[in-house]
């Protein structure tokens, strides 16, 4: 006998809902979350695109590979849009286009 997945368990066990309306609202807006999270994957991964060029072009006018000041802006921003969560998101979006330091 074989143990079932999430697609063959009914949508109410899938989603955690008691209701097959609730479960129906879950999966589509679990359809919508995916859809965004692969969005933002993807604009993440233009943002360390675009990261490299600066460092490059800074590491090879003899400047640092990290700009601290843009970095702190950068913190400020997300904290402001996002409260103390948004700064630990932007620490590891930082740490994601530039590396470690």
């Amino acid at each position: 006998m074989s143990t079932p997945t999430a697609t063959t368990l009914p949508r109410t066990e899938q989603t955690g809902a008691r209701t097959e309306e609730a479960a129906g609202l879950i999966g589509h807006a679990r359809e919508r979350i995916d859809s965004l999270d692969d969005r933002i994957i993807g604009l993440i991964q233009e943002r360390m695109a675009v990261s490299a060029v600066i460092q490059e072009a800074r590491i090879g006018s003899g400047g640092r590979r990290v700009n601290l000041s843009r970095e702190m802006e950068v913190l400020a921003h997300y904290r402001d849009a996002l409260g103390k969560p948004g700064t630990a998101l932007a620490m590891t979006m930082l740490e994601l286009c530039r590396g470690r330091v």
